[in-house]
């Protein structure tokens, strides 16, 4: 019995100390930073677009490698393109900040225009189904645990390898 009691008194230590941990990833955040403006939208590109796997979405998801920049406020901004079964293309402008696991978008296209979001505020990558394609592309390329992929290349090239070869890194 004392043996499982020890057991079990290490695993709610070692379980508290990687709360602590996580916890302090997240709110080791520079005070001061400043997002920087973001460019303007990159023309829309619905070819060559990098494939995502997003099992849960009727939709088929792609990013455009083009349009992958990292920019000097460690966000990682892209365009992301939505395609439904009858043929609609929708397609999305916007960025994920690694260290806060949150993403922003900054405009849409549906059609042969991009048009802005006004009061883009920031909103976490987990939680809400509108988020999923987000969550995907941060664990899959753009994010190395809470830092920023290497460079844009590389992010294309993580999010479009196989299961088997694919980063995987830590953005919970």
């Amino acid at each position: 019995m004392r043996l499982e009691a020890a057991r079990r008194n290490v695993a709610l230590l070692v379980l508290g100390i990687g709360c602590v941990a996580a916890h302090a990833q997240i709110t080791d955040v520079d005070p001061d930073w400043k997002e920087a403006e973001a460019p303007p939208p990159p023309a829309l590109k619905t070819e060559q677009l990098v494939p995502l796997e997003i099992s849960s979405s009727v939709l088929r998801w792609g990013v455009d490698p083009a349009s992958i920049r990292i920019g000097n406020d460690g966000v990682v901004r892209y365009v992301v393109v939505a395609r439904g079964e009858g043929g609609a293309v929708n397609a999305l402008y916007e960025g994920v900040r690694c260290n806060t696991a949150e993403v922003k978008l900054y405009a849409r296209n549906s059609g042969d225009k991009w048009v802005p979001v006004r009061d883009a505020d920031w909103k976490p990558l987990h939680g809400s189904a509108s988020t999923l394609h987000s969550l995907a592309i941060a664990r899959n390329g753009a994010c190395v645990g809470r830092g920023t992929n290497r460079s844009p290349d590389q992010i294309a090239r993580d999010l479009g390898s196989s299961g088997n070869y694919r980063f995987r890194n830590e953005v919970r």
